[in-house]
């Protein structure tokens, strides 16, 4: 059965993931460190990690397979999930997939060395606004019925 699994700290999308999830009714697991509040949403389950690093990542990774759906924002995680046959999109819409995962990895970690050897160098801190919001509303829909059919 096809799952949704919200890497749900940080995470701007979660109430639009909530409509997707109940107008296709599929299970949606919130994994988070805490401070969310529980949803009324019967097919909405929150689940709270113990704090550390990339706890709810790695309980998200250890779940996920085949035929689930992952929202995350995290590329290392994405990469996880990827391997273990999930689709994964993004906060902004964007589909990462085992064509694209690689490039990303990479240009994660050059960015890093960047900001390590020049401390003044800051992020670009793009907006997140009505049109990303529907971007990852498309992007969703497009991707749940992928693997709602690859779950048949």
């Amino acid at each position: 059965m096809t799952t949704l699994y919200i890497d749900a700290d940080a995470c701007p999308v979660k109430a639009e993931a909530e409509r997707v999830a109940t107008r296709l009714k599929v299970p949606m697991v919130l994994v988070c460190n805490g401070g969310l509040r529980p949803s009324q949403n019967p097919l909405v389950e929150l689940v709270i990690v113990p704090e550390g690093p990339d706890v709810a990542d790695q309980w998200i990774a250890d779940r996920c397979g085949a035929g689930d759906v992952v929202v995350t924002a995290d590329l290392v995680l994405a990469d996880r999930c990827i391997k273990a046959g999930a689709q994964v999109i993004q906060h902004d819409g964007e589909v990462l997939s085992a064509a694209n995962i690689g490039g990303r990895l990479a240009t994660r970690d050059l960015m890093a060395d960047l900001r390590a050897a020049d401390p003044f160098r800051q992020g670009s801190g793009k907006g997140f606004g009505k049109a990303e919001r529907a971007r990852f509303l498309q992007g969703l829909d497009r991707v749940m019925a992928q693997a709602l059919r690859a779950a048949r």
